[in-house]
């Protein structure tokens, strides 16, 4: 049975995160998530190392994966919106935070209570960058380019947002069936991609989360991109990702 007193529920997917998952998730204060009926969902993909153990004081529910083949992103996130009461869920990385939690939670409170212009969309995406002390100069062009493309591709219909923060209604969530578990990448793109064809989405510029720059520090901007365009093509032309394991970058 739904618990009726959850609105939101913030699902995040974690794979050996033990070095960073207790300081991302200090960012949620309690009295912040009481106060807008939001809970913490881990969803742990199977790690051998201390992510569950340091995630548990912070965490309202608990997803583990237990078989020993590796878990793919998207059954990761379909594991944790499983267990999600909440009247829309926010999937958000475990190397990522809102840059403001209050902010974030009040926005989507009253998106989900009809209060908003944009409470007509289905599903949103947020801003995403980089914190000010880990900012290049590579990273200004990336990001504002970045984020204006996902906005261009939700202002035309198309839909489009990064995994790093995806905020749904669960009804209609639920409707499309969740992310494709067979994907280990594009499953973000091809959530909103589904969601697109039968209910709006859209870009909002006001809300922003911070991810960690890791993965483009070891791999380099453009090495990324092209993983990503190869797998958002093998998800629209071969209904299959391109990767079919993504690295964890530690």
């Amino acid at each position: 049975m739904k618990n009726n007193q959850i609105d939101i529920s913030l699902v995040i997917p974690a794979y050996k995160e033990e070095k960073i998952i207790e300081q991302i998730l200090a960012h949620y204060d309690r009295e912040i998530l009481r106060e807008f009926n939001a809970e913490i969902i881990l969803s742990d993909g199977g790690s051998d190392d201390r992510t569950v153990e340091l995630a548990r004081p912070f965490a309202d529910k608990i997803a583990i994966h237990t078989e020993k083949r590796r878990q793919t992103i998207a059954e990761g996130r379909n594991a944790g919106a499983a267990l999600a009461d909440g009247k829309a869920i926010i999937f958000i990385n475990a190397d990522t935070y809102p840059q403001d939690v209050r902010a974030l939670l009040a926005y989507v409170s009253k998106w989900i209570g009809g209060e908003l212009p944009s409470s007509k969309f289905a599903a949103l995406a947020t801003r995403v960058y980089v914190s000010p002390s880990d900012k290049k100069f590579s990273d200004i062009i990336f990001y504002n380019c970045f984020n204006s493309y996902v906005r261009f591709l939700n202002v035309i219909g198309m839909g489009m947002c990064r995994g790093e923060c995806q905020i749904v209604r669960r009804e209609i969530f639920e409707k499309i069936g969740g992310y494709n578990p067979d994907y280990a990448a594009g499953e973000d793109f091809d959530l909103f991609r589904r969601i697109a064809k039968i209910a709006r989405t859209k870009y909002v510029s006001n809300i922003t989360v911070i991810e960690s720059p890791r993965r483009f520090r070891e791999q380099g901007y453009l090495r990324v991109l092209w993983q990503w365009f190869r797998n958002a093509l093998g998800v629209m032309i071969k209904k299959e990702a391109a990767d079919k394991e993504w690295t964890a970058i530690r």
